[in-house]
């Protein structure tokens, strides 16, 4: 009986453990296919919609807060209402909101920072490890967006890559042979990539 119940024991510690690696398996992956967020310090950066910003006002911590941008483009603040923020950079809302805050607070001194870029996407599908959406980082590249993807099944055909563009509203191909890009020739194939491009690899 003591044998049985050692055995059980080591059983059930044997199940625990492959149950514990099929959850951190899962987790890990669900945490790679979710589409990244990013920070940014670029001052000429464009808010978009879905953008979070930071807006702090000096020593009103009744307005200062983290916000959304609708998909209207707007923003939500106490006192000030509905204030347009896409395709303001921070420093001109921050300018916006200093303006409209002045008619209720003596020289009020605010700060907007974008602290995650959910309005400026790229697409990664088809047979490569990581699909998703991904942030577009300045002058990001198709090569370098792959690379965020963490690499390519075993049945990805990587001289048959293209990038889909809308373009004058049709959807346009380029073509990227991966193959050749990596040896340092087709360096034309290898484009900056543009908010909402989707790459696809067949």
């Amino acid at each position: 009986m003591r044998a049985l119940m050692v055995i059980s024991f080591g059983t059930l510690l044997a199940m625990a453990g492959v149950q514990a690696q099929e959850a951190a398996k899962n987790a890990s992956t669900t945490a790679q296919t979710q589409a990244p967020v990013a920070a940014t310090t670029d001052a000429s950066y464009k808010i978009g919609p879905q953008d979070v910003l930071r807006i702090d006002v000096w020593k009103e911590t009744e307005i200062s807060r983290s916000v959304p941008v609708r998909p209207d483009g707007k923003i939500s603040l106490p006192l000030l209402n509905d204030v347009q923020a896409a395709g303001l950079t921070a420093m001109e809302l921050a300018n916006v909101i200093t303006e409209g805050l002045k008619k209720f607070i003596n020289s009020p001194q605010v700060t907007v920072s974008v602290s995650e870029i959910n309005s400026r996407r790229v697409y990664v599908t088809g047979e490569v490890n990581g699909p998703g959406a991904y942030p577009l980082l300045p002058n990001m590249t198709v090569l370098q967006a792959l690379t965020g993807a963490r690499g390519f099944t075993q049945f990805a055909r990587t001289k048959k890559i293209y990038v889909l563009r809308s373009e004058g509203g049709k959807q346009v191909k380029h073509p990227f042979n991966y193959n050749e890009v990596v040896k340092g020739t087709h360096g034309e194939d290898n484009i900056v990539l543009q908010p909402g491009d989707t790459i696809v690899v067949p």
